[in-house]
């Protein structure tokens, strides 16, 4: 049986590190190492704000995280109905960043894609966005 958890927040900026938070805490009962806590905080980190800052650039809208443990896998997904992306491919690439004007640093996916086994980019432009990130753990000490 698999384990998961569900949280829906709206998108504002100070609830990034809620879900981070929360992420973390869910994740800590596999007992993980602190770098690999680290750095699944971290691409959640990045995941929930690139829905804050570009799935809601004219509003607040929700932000549904999901996580779960199954066979050797933690898998998080972080889901807007915002705008969505209009080119993944580009998206993807470092240091690309749809809002110059903000000095972002183009690098959330890159971050994202070396912290984690895989990562995952489903969007359509006015529907919104998913991002999977899967990490696969070795060594599971809670089943």
């Amino acid at each position: 049986m698999e384990n998961y958890m569900e949280l829906i927040i709206p998108s504002y900026s100070k609830n990034e590190s809620f879900a981070r938070a929360v992420v973390g805490a869910f994740f800590s009962q596999l007992d993980p190492d602190l770098n690999d806590l680290n750095e699944l905080k971290t691409a959640v980190s990045e995941a929930v704000t690139n829905a804050i800052i570009h799935g809601y650039p004219d509003g607040v809208g929700e932000i549904r995280i999901k996580a779960k443990i199954y066979d050797d896998v933690f898998e998080v997904n972080i889901i807007d109905q915002g705008v969505g992306i209009e080119n993944i491919e580009q998206a993807r690439e470092p240091l690309y960043t749809s809002k110059p004007e903000m000095e972002r640093s183009g690098l959330g996916f890159s971050v994202m894609e070396g912290f984690m086994d895989e990562v995952e980019i489903i969007s359509k432009v006015g529907a919104g966005t998913q991002i999977t990130l899967r990490k696969k753990i070795n060594n599971l000490k809670a089943q």
